[in-house]
């Protein structure tokens, strides 16, 4: 029997990289799969179209998660067209690197609202289904740079700590109702955003991780799959690092 089968995820900004992997992941693991983005309805359909063809149902739902009723609408929605949600992962997350110096207030405040009240947000929403069911996981996409903090990243850095004590705090709240939350913190993932980045770089990164190469959106997708099923049912109010041993 696979993993997730007969459980509903929802996923946040997983139209591509590592919320898509995640996506991917799960519906091989036997999960349907709701997930949201921004993206176009093009990139939507066909992200919703590969998810389908591992034998699972599939829908995207163009949503900004860092607006609040707009993302209690759509899990409503999610809700009404799937029965129910067992997973939610949030996902979404942006950058605007900067130095603090530099850092203008509304790069800051657009970092925050993306990356943390995103997931107030979905949680928020998700919770009244879960707590009726009495089950649940929750997995929030946090940082290694959440752990250690990194110059010129003071908001996100910000923004993905905030994360790990939003997620020890949930799991302390909504224990009893048997609903988990857990944060896994990437270190170096190789995606569209790193790809840009220049050769040495890239290599620089390398020579600093234990394991010696930058992960792949797979791998962190890898640990999502375990806090969502039930190999983890005595897992909770943990962050999970995801990171070669860079952060050991």
């Amino acid at each position: 029997m696979k993993l997730l089968a007969g459980k509903v995820a929802i996923i946040t900004g997983a139209a591509r990289g590592i919320g898509k992997a995640i996506a991917m992941e799960y519906a091989a693991a036997g999960a349907d799969v709701a997930f949201t983005d921004l993206a176009s309805q093009e990139v939507m359909e066909a992200t919703e179209a590969e998810i389908a063809a591992l034998g699972v149902r599939a829908k995207g739902y163009i949503s900004n998660a860092s607006l609040y009723e707009e993302s209690i609408k759509t899990v409503d929605r999610i809700v009404e067209d799937f029965g129910k949600v067992d997973i939610l992962v949030n996902n979404a997350g942006i950058t605007r690197d900067g130095l603090l110096m530099r850092m203008s207030e509304e790069q800051w405040d657009l970092v925050l609202t993306v990356n943390l009240k995103s997931a107030f947000n979905l949680t928020k929403g998700v919770i009244r289904y879960m707590m009726k069911q009495q089950s649940g996981s929750i997995i929030n996409m946090s940082s290694v740079v959440g752990v250690s903090g990194n110059a010129g990243q003071a908001n996100y850095a910000a923004s993905k700590a905030g994360m790990i004590g939003f997620t020890k705090s949930v799991a302390q709240e909504l224990g009893s109702r048997n609903i988990r939350c857990n944060a896994v913190a990437p270190g170096f993932i190789i995606t569209e955003m790193t790809d840009k980045l220049p050769a040495e770089v890239k290599e620089g990164w390398a020579a600093k991780i234990p394991l010696r190469r930058g992960g792949t959106p797979k791998d962190v997708a890898g640990v999502c799959v375990f806090l969502a099923s039930d190999l983890s049912a005595y897992v909770s109010g943990q962050v999970i690092n995801c990171c070669g041993g860079m952060n050991c």
